[in-house]
């Protein structure tokens, strides 16, 4: 066994000793699925602490010809499948991660000579009967010994992207790096020697200056997970069992912890399930990650709107984002957009593909940016939280006039008139208008819309704040009457979350005249039914 080539599955060995463990061979069958098809050249790119690293163990583990992992993988997933002996430990396998190569080179600039070095060195030690020594290239060396023996290889590269990113700015690293992928994976000559390639780092690869020596990739990211979702995270159902195990609650983890929207998919952080559940303790485990101090200068760049934005999601609400206009690197921000895709990539923003909006997914990230938020002390922030101050102590006090007058300036002024009557507005004025909540208070409920003209809300307080702070369900409409929109929050019968909630609760219906642009409001204590 090497280090690099044709290693050993101990590493897969160690996760599966761990105490939790979360079964995601399936991913291999898709991978036998695609071997030999223009389908084998895969980018698998996710945020830190999703399990890149022990996939890509496991992958390993389970294609290098140096081990046997039979016994290994027997009772998981893809030991059930069909193929699952005609590819097991069949392969020479080079896995590399590219974050310790540059940390054992000693400087990103000595990392490629570093990895075409000792690969070559293992490469020679495995064929001694071809003659390598003319050769400085490992790509070079893999097409030698595929045209003397027809031997194909497995790929796996780890953290693929980490020169890209952190090495934005070194031109002579980005394109030697540049050009050792391009070497391995471009063109007609690779797919003689590549049985399959699999990467897998933060950033997609399209749009970055890659893009010529990698555009033959297959690529699955946060935006679009495609069929390699549920093996981007923990799923539901994973989760689900997790808390039966451990005796959690399981609406309380899917709270902190829930809200990336991958295809039909919605996916838990395995690094924040798996402390919660091992520690007991309900807190954001994303400064550990790495990605804070990458985060705080992103939100504070100078881009119209993206204070708005990083707000309105503190606040509860999504905002639209386009995707396109991304360069995938870390240095060619242009617009409030490109900052809102590489926060999604980041994972501290979630997004649905279907509404092109990103959103805050949980409350874990929710405590990570509002502390990124205070930390600069934003004049947006402090303004739209005195305001939203004197609402929500309002609303508590049941103080119906001063809420009405207190909607209906923070609807006047935050709101352009174009969009007046529009329902995001009226969601934001909401979101906004509650913004003080969120320390109280979990991300809103927003329910889905019955009819136009109405944007509704429901307020959990958090488990310690339960006994001082009732649920709120609140509700906007126009050109009815605060009275109708209490009617329609008791015909709805409450939502499912309020109907488990034994505290104390408040209705909070609002109203506004379109033509005089005045609000009314009535607040009544309820029973939850």
């Amino acid at each position: 066994m090497g280090r690099f080539v044709n290693p050993g599955n101990e590493a897969f060995r160690v996760a599966l000793n761990s105490e939790i463990y979360i079964d995601k061979t399936g991913l291999i069958e898709y991978t036998n699925k695609v071997m030999n098809t223009t389908q084998a050249f895969i980018c698998n790119s996710r945020p830190r602490r999703f399990g890149k690293s022990i996939t890509a163990d496991m992958l390993t583990a389970y294609y290098s010809c140096a081990c046997d992992s039979k016994k290994l993988f027997e009772g998981l997933e893809i030991s059930r499948k069909n193929d699952f002996k005609k590819h097991l430990n069949k392969y020479d396998v080079i896995h590399l991660d590219v974050q310790w190569c540059m940390m054992d080179a000693g400087s990103p600039e000595t990392t490629v000579a570093y990895m075409n070095e000792h690969l070559i060195s293992e490469l020679q030690e495995i064929y001694p009967d071809i003659v390598l020594d003319n050769d400085e290239k490992v790509y070079g060396v893999l097409s030698r010994i595929n045209a003397a023996t027809g031997k194909k290889f497995v790929v796996i590269i780890d953290e693929w992207d980490v020169l890209i990113r952190d090495e934005a700015l070194n031109q002579k690293v980005q394109d030697e790096y540049i050009g050792f992928l391009r070497g391995l994976f471009k063109g007609s000559e690779p797919t003689k020697y590549i049985q399959i390639a699999y990467l897998t780092g933060i950033l997609p690869i399209k749009k970055i200056r890659t893009q010529s020596a990698l555009n033959n990739f297959s690529e699955f990211t946060m935006l679009d997970a495609s069929v390699l979702a549920p093996y981007i995270g923990f799923t539901e159902a994973e989760v689900r069992e997790l808390c039966a195990k451990y005796n959690e609650d399981y609406a309380k983890v899917k709270q902190w912890y829930d809200g990336y929207m991958l295809e039909e998919y919605q996916i838990y952080n395995p690094k924040a399930v798996v402390s919660l559940m091992l520690r007991g303790k309900y807190k954001s485990y994303w400064s550990d990650t790495g990605t804070y101090e990458v985060v705080v200068p992103l939100i504070n760049m100078d881009f119209d709107g993206l204070k708005t934005a990083i707000i309105e999601m503190i606040s509860g609400t999504a905002v639209e984002v386009d995707v396109s206009s991304f360069q995938n690197d870390t240095i060619s921000f242009a617009s409030r957009d490109d900052v809102l895709t590489y926060l999604i990539h980041l994972g501290y923003l979630g997004y649905d593909e279907k509404n092109q909006t990103a959103f805050i997914p949980n409350e874990e990230i929710r405590q990570e940016l509002m502390k990124a938020v205070k930390r600069k002390k934003w004049n947006e922030w402090m303004s739209f939280q005195q305001e939203s101050d004197t609402l929500l102590e309002a609303t508590l006090n049941l103080e119906s006039d001063q809420v009405a007058k207190q909607i209906e300036k923070i609807h006047t002024e935050y709101v352009s008139m174009i969009q007046y009557n529009d329902e995001n507005s009226l969601s934001s004025v909401l979101t906004i208008g509650y913004l003080s909540a969120m320390k109280y208070y979990f991300k809103p409920i927003r329910e889905l819309p019955s009819g136009r003209g109405f944007a509704d809300f429901v307020f959990i307080p958090k488990p310690e704040y339960t006994e001082d702070y009732p649920a709120l369900v609140v509700e906007l409409k126009w050109n009815k009457d605060a009275r109708t929109a209490i009617q329609q929050i008791k015909e709805k019968k409450y939502p499912d979350t309020v109907r488990q909630y034994t505290g104390k609760l408040l209705l909070v219906g609002i109203n506004y005249d379109k033509k005089t642009k005045e609000h009314s409001c009535i607040i009544e204590k309820a029973d939850v039914e």
